[in-house]
């Protein structure tokens, strides 16, 4: 690509192997041509290293004058930058770089601008602060870089990146990146740019390719059990939960943090030094959720996510494109969730036309469902776990005295129960949390069809064993129908084959559909099946019945201390994050 040798042999020991589509096209863009730059591409695909190489090779390292400046909306993306830079140029002799920005001492930055800084990465409120002070000299710059240019407008930035552009030199090259391209980032353009080309990877304002996106129906009431619910079925879970308000941010993260969960807050009545605290410990995955609002997580740099939720929808449903766009970054995969209530879904439609991609309903998972997915989590860890013979032979004979009144299966099942009962009480009783377009419960409006009639039993030859669940077999369901608008009624999981209940009207379409289709390496096979008799129904209905929480759940739930650092992760079916606690929760 015409990039240096040292440029080469930093980013190799970066493990840099091929550039990204967006590095493909705005590299030899910014190395050849010089003219100005508008790149739209999602977060997460490489957009530093796209103008950051070239750049770096044009710099001028023996003039200690400030030849590029780039502007970003936050801290951490400033700080992230400015560390992605220096990794970039660790082979380029004479290179500075320096990152200033709100919420610190000015004087250090002032010190490194007198030193010379070739490349100053900064907030647009501290920058300002310093032109203003003659300290920062930006008439000299080559290349004037806006960094999620979006983003700096949504937070209220405009006369800010208005003062700074006013005062830049003409005779530059002005690159702007985003993600959507909203009328005020194209104002920009048009007031500031000189002929622009413009690059995209992808549509404008579309989601990133990798993410899936789902949603869940829920009563608004249920949404704080629905949350705890998608955490508890995900056990691995690293991810951010959107909230609307500092008040419900704060709300949601001390009611998580009570019932036991690795979660914390972040927004805007956070101290500097506090939000550094809190995004250094999700940074180490010392928590698995952060609970924030769209503003407090602007220009997060945090990568592996799997999981973004959004617990409210956003009221700009480009929004939704800035939170979906937290995962799935790098080119790994990621699942972007939403809770919703019946009178949202037409929200969803407008959101599916901006992202250009169909949403997934999905039902949120009931008790059972959460423990048997725990549970064999649970299981994992037990066969893959370390053991030191050296320290735990000692203990053996002991041990071994002590327990040897159990048979195999007595002690499996001990053992289990002790890390698995807290979730087997909580979950005894849960009730359905799903509801309908129209807000009636799901499972109200099974029970309801089923009695009049309405639906057909079906047999399957897949059950647990086939890691089959309720949610797969509705996902089964609409695609070998190509079809999301059969009515699913009753649906029976069980060891090795499983029954579901579907309008009698598509009896017809569900036989002919499961023909030839698959599931994994399994061939599927669906047949009619009797239908299940009043009373097997009612007793069924008992032992799956409403969950409820109990009484005294909390009292059996570890400490409710806000500033505990023994939090245990979701659930005891994992080990923690945190790995310097040895000890795990009782």
């Amino acid at each position: 690509m015409g990039l240096s040798q040292e440029i080469y042999q930093a980013i190799d020991e970066l493990g840099f192997i091929s550039p990204t589509p967006i590095q493909e096209k705005t590299i030899p863009a910014i190395l050849n041509s010089g003219t100005d730059l508008i790149a739209l591409a999602q977060t997460g695909t490489g957009k530093t290293a796209g103008f950051g190489l070239p750049i770096i090779q044009q710099i001028d390292s023996d003039s200690k004058t400030t030849q590029a400046l780039i502007l970003c909306p936050t801290r951490e993306l400033c700080l992230q930058i400015t560390s992605d830079f220096e990794k970039y140029s660790k082979y380029t002799k004479g290179l500075s770089v320096l990152a200033v920005y709100g919420g610190a001492s000015i004087v250090p930055q002032l010190n490194g601008l007198k030193s010379g800084a070739q490349v100053v990465v900064g907030t647009p409120g501290r920058t300002l602060d310093l032109i203003n002070r003659k300290a920062l000299k930006i008439n000299k710059i080559k290349w004037m870089v806006l960094d999620e240019a979006d983003e700096m407008l949504n937070m209220g930035f405009k006369e800010e990146l208005d003062s700074i552009l006013a005062v830049t030199p003409a005779e530059k090259q002005t690159l702007l990146f985003s993600a959507t391209m909203p009328q005020g980032v194209r104002q920009i353009a048009n007031n500031y740019m000189n002929k622009p080309e413009e690059l995209s990877v992808g549509k404008k304002n579309s989601g990133a390719d990798n993410v899936q996106h789902q949603y869940y129906m829920v009563k608004a009431s249920d949404r704080y059990a629905a949350l705890k619910r998608l955490a508890d079925i995900n056990p691995n879970i690293y991810g951010i939960v959107f909230c609307r308000t500092r008040k419900e941010t704060k709300e949601v993260a001390d009611q998580l943090i009570q019932d036991g969960y690795n979660a914390d807050a972040l927004h805007g009545d956070l101290s500097q030094a506090q939000r550094d605290h809190v995004m250094n410990r999700f940074r180490m995955k010392h928590l698995q959720l952060l609970i924030a609002t769209d503003v407090a997580a602007r220009g997060l740099d945090v990568n592996d996510l799997t999981h973004v939720i959004n617990y409210n929808m956003p009221d700009d449903p480009e929004i939704y494109i800035h939170r979906s766009g937290r995962t799935g970054r790098a080119g790994k995969s990621g699942i972007s969730m939403t809770i919703i209530h019946s009178r949202e879904s037409r929200k969803i439609k407008d959101i599916e036309h901006l992202v250009g991609k169909k949403f997934e309903q999905k039902m949120v998972p009931g008790g059972r469902e959460i423990c048997e997915k725990r549970l064999y989590a649970l299981i994992d860890i037990m066969e893959k776990v370390e053991v030191d013979d050296s320290q735990i032979n000692s203990f053996l004979p002991e041990i071994l005295k002590k327990l040897e009144w159990l048979d195999r299966d007595e002690l499996i099942k001990r053992f289990v129960s002790v890390e698995f009962n807290h979730y087997l009480e909580y979950y005894r009783n849960a009730t359905d949390l799903n509801v309908s377009k129209d807000g009636v419960s799901v499972k109200e409006k099974e029970k309801k069809r089923s009695a009049q009639g309405g639906f057909s039993r079906f047999f399957i030859n897949l059950g647990t064993k086939d890691s089959l669940g309720a949610a797969n077999l509705i996902g089964i369901i609409n695609e070998y129908t190509s079809t999301r608008d059969i009515e699913i009624g009753k649906i029976d999981i069980l060891r090795k084959f499983s029954f579901f209940e579907v309008d009698k009207n598509y009896e017809e379409l569900i036989l002919n559909s499961f023909k030839n289709a698959t599931f994994g390496d399994v061939k599927i096979e669906v047949q009619l099946s009797k239908p299940e008799s009043p009373d097997k129904r009612q007793d069924s209905s008992r032992s799956e019945g409403g969950f409820r929480k109990s009484n005294n759940y909390r009292k059996d739930r570890p400490s409710n201390d806000y500033k505990s650092k023994d939090k245990r992760s979701f659930g005891s079916a994992k080990p923690r994050f945190d790995k310097d606690k040895k000890r795990k929760r009782n």
